[in-house]
């Protein structure tokens, strides 16, 4: 594989990425990071930049000569609100934040794409898009639901995501699901506290709670992937005060559900509300009327790879003769970038290696190897030049909209 990028550029990028290590934002909360993404992508010279997409969502277009598809490669401009570990001189210095996904590393792969843009494509354009808000499954829909959003709609799109485990540089490519649906259940018992000596003349919602601490992860298993592929993780439960004489009158359950496709996650959602129901009828029965409030955070569709767009990323990696992974099952882990397939768009999620030794994704210890940042700009350059530059794909070309 020949790098597109001069080794002052690389090392531009690598300095870049870990400047953006040091300066991590949250969901919500990237308004630093999107202006330093705007100023770069003014500095490559694109045609177009939108900022403020769905939240503060940077996009930019560069146009081709002649009218053509339209071509959007995506990345993310979240952190995680992790504290970070690390003896690195460029660590987060944001307490309590860190870039521990991979998302510094992902923007600067495509940075370094809008480096290459100078040599504008044969035709149709490329949509660069930083998108907010990928750790929470919102972004993806508050871009989408941007007015804005129908002069940015793609024919194409592709992003990828580091895959820590996984060989330095090898390409995953997984044909159907890519990612699977998940979504928290955040469910709150209000009842009444009471003397610890006296819990008889409360409301506790302990039993409740317990019995659906049992009950619910019950509803998914786990287990080989598949269309039948369920899983219920329990992930926080907090119940009364730490006290000792004040017997409990409210708390909160915290649940992931997880599964392939998103008809399966369907029937999750109803058993859980069905098993929720019946819990805390029988146990009301027996001490009384707690209130139970059921809400849904973090809502990720599955993400269902295009067969022709996952072909053409199969063919741009056996150009760059790059190793190509062709997985038989999806990732467990979700990502909100289904929806721009549902969308309208051909896209693919791809996965690229991020070492055998590297810490997995959300460990405090994780961080980005930038070995990475020449290999990812290469297989955009030339996914964008397999597109606009080769033969006909075979679909109606769209004419460049004016900004």
């Amino acid at each position: 594989m020949t790098s597109p990028l001069t080794d002052s550029q690389f090392e531009y990028l690598q300095s870049l990425r870990r400047e953006l290590h040091q300066m991590p934002e949250i969901s919500g909360e990237e308004e630093q990071t999107a202006a330093r993404i705007a100023l770069e992508l003014g500095r490559a010279g694109a045609d177009h930049i939108w900022r403020g997409l769905g939240g503060h969502g940077v996009a930019a277009e560069f146009r081709g000569a002649q009218d053509g598809p339209t071509v959007l490669i995506r990345c993310e401009l979240d952190a995680l609100p992790i504290q970070e570990i690390s003896q690195a001189p460029y660590r987060s210095r944001i307490e309590g934040r860190g870039h521990l996904c991979g998302h510094d590393g992902h923007m600067v792969m495509v940075l370094g794409l809008a480096l290459a843009l100078k040599k504008r494509p044969a035709r149709g354009r490329v949509i660069l898009l930083f998108q907010p808000a990928e750790e929470t499954g919102a972004g993806a829909e508050s871009v989408i639901n941007d007015p804005r959003w129908p002069a940015l709609r793609p024919d194409f799109a592709f992003a990828y995501h580091n895959v820590p485990g996984r060989p330095l540089g090898e390409i995953g490519l997984c044909q159907g699901v890519s990612n699977c649906a998940s979504r928290g259940m955040k469910i709150r018992f209000d009842g009444k506290t009471s003397h610890a000596a006296a819990p008889e003349d409360g409301l506790s919602p302990a039993s409740v709670m317990a019995d659906l601490m049992k009950g619910l992860p019950a509803l998914g298993p786990g287990g080989e992937m598949g269309a039948d592929f369920a899983l219920a993780t329990l992930t926080h439960v907090q119940l009364g005060e730490a006290s000792f004489g004040i017997a409990p009158g409210a708390g909160e359950l915290r649940m992931t559900l997880r599964s392939q496709t998103d008809a399966r996650m369907d029937q999750l959602v109803q058993e859980a509300d069905a098993q929720l129901v019946e819990v805390v009828a029988k146990t009301n029965e027996q001490v009384g009327a707690v209130r139970v409030n059921v809400t849904w955070h973090d809502v990720f569709l599955a993400t269902v790879n295009d067969g022709a767009a996952l072909d053409l990323a199969g063919q741009a990696t056996e150009s760059l003769g790059l190793t190509a992974n062709i997985m038989d099952q999806p990732m467990r882990w979700s990502e909100d970038f289904g929806r721009f397939g549902l969308d309208g768009a051909k896209a693919a999620m791809l996965f690229i290696g991020s070492g055998t030794a590297q810490p997995q994704l959300h460990n405090p210890n994780f961080d980005f190897p930038d070995a990475l940042i020449p290999v990812g700009v290469s297989l955009w350059v030339e996914i964008v030049g397999q597109l606009l530059n080769g033969p006909s794909v075979g679909i109606a070309p769209t004419k460049a909209r004016d900004a």
